[in-house]
């Protein structure tokens, strides 16, 4: 109980700060960097390249290989257009529910690991607990991907890691990974009734997103199956276009976005590879021949690895033993942990509340769910000491 009542603490404080992703996090990592400190726990604290988020990555215990990492990221989406019923960055408590913006995703699990950290700290640990406090998880997977590099250089590697999104604390061992872009074709404007003196950059975007389009239809009827997906193939997915002004005017510019949701095995980087070859052979040949400045370029938007955790791993059924679950469940979102097993760390999900209550309004966690987790990490931690 007087755990509980520390993380739902340790939760209010966390949730007041806006770190919405388009804000600076560094407020609050000083306020984790103190917590943790104050335990006796040192913390290396890493900023991006503008200065203005920063990674948390903090060991408890002796500094050697193997172990178990938690992670989670501290930014969370917007809040604006939706219905609160009182200030989102004030967690309420009320009928078994924890409600404010990123309670449920994914900071109460964050409140839990500083929890467990401070109950390791009185320990003595045979292998060691690192924290993992990521940024920018909403938007470009930024923060993991800089954690996952500077892991190496930190420490010995841990021998696990538990990334906590919300799963209602059951063990995910797999979900899809996820790739998006934004991409940009130029051509050269002119009158229409000129088009051999002109290059049409909207024809040659409109070639490339009809080649995404064969390409989702290809995935879906013979592409790889893994049946723990909905849907159970690799989608691909065109959601933005702008071209042109007039009628009468050849656009010279147009832009379009795209995604790749991949099942584990599949490379949304061939996706691309294979659009940017269409394009150099087919499409932007006949374009060149009347401008040979025209190109199509691509800007990576966001990209996160998919998960793939065996079932009969040690890890798996670590995690359904102090849970209760028998399951091992598998989901079409992505997360950071995929880039935790590219560098040789295995990896589950399992954390508190429901993924139905991330991004919604009234974002709310169940008390019952933190509880749960804390005894989940508490259970993590006597492997360590033993």
């Amino acid at each position: 109980m007087a755990q509980l009542e520390d993380a739902v603490g340790l939760l209010a404080r966390l949730v007041a700060f806006d770190t919405t992703s388009r804000n600076s996090n560094l407020d609050l990592i000083h306020f984790v960097r103190a917590e943790l400190e104050a335990h006796g726990i040192p913390c290396q604290v890493r900023p991006d390249e503008s200065g203005r988020k920063a990674n948390l990555h903090a060991v408890v215990g002796p500094a050697v290989a193997g172990g178990i990492a938690l992670s989670g990221h501290v930014d969370c989406v917007p809040v604006e257009g939706q219905d609160w019923l009182a200030d989102p960055f004030t967690l309420r408590r009320a009928a078994g529910r924890l409600t404010a913006r990123g309670a449920c995703d994914m900071k109460g699990f964050v409140a839990c690991m500083l929890v467990a950290a401070g109950a390791a700290a009185r320990r003595e640990l045979a292998r060691p607990l690192h924290l993992l406090i990521t940024f920018d998880e909403e938007t470009t997977f930024a923060g993991a991907r800089q954690m996952a590099a500077s892991m190496p250089t930190d420490a010995p590697l841990p021998a696990m890691c538990v990334v906590g999104e919300p799963t209602s604390m059951a063990p995910v061992i797999a979900h899809k990974g996820y790739a998006s872009w934004d991409a940009r074709v130029t051509g050269l404007s002119g009158h229409s009734s000129r088009q051999d003196s002109t290059a049409n950059a909207l024809h040659a975007a409109a070639e490339a997103v009809a080649w995404i389009a064969a390409r989702a239809r290809a995935f879906a009827s013979t592409g790889r199956r893994d049946p723990g997906f909905t849907p159970p193939h690799t989608t691909v997915h065109a959601g933005t276009f702008q071209a042109g002004t007039v009628l009468n005017i050849v656009p010279d510019l147009a832009t379009f976005t795209f995604e790749v949701r991949s099942v584990p095995g599949d490379d949304p980087l061939a996706v691309l590879a294979a659009l940017r070859d269409h394009l150099e052979t087919t499409v932007m040949p006949p374009l060149r021949a009347v401008h040979p400045a025209c190109v199509a370029t691509f800007t990576e938007r966001a990209f996160a690895p998919a998960l793939a955790l065996a079932e009969d791993h040690a890890l798996t059924l670590l995690t359904q033993r102090i849970t209760g679950r028998n399951s091992a469940g598998r989901v079409s979102y992505g997360t950071e942990a995929g880039f935790y097993q590219g560098i040789g760390i295995p990896t589950i999900v399992c954390g508190p509340g429901d993924i139905a209550q991330a991004h919604q309004p009234e974002e709310w966690l169940p008390e019952a769910d933190l509880a749960t987790c804390l005894h989940y990490l508490g259970r993590l931690t006597e492997t360590l000491a033993a």
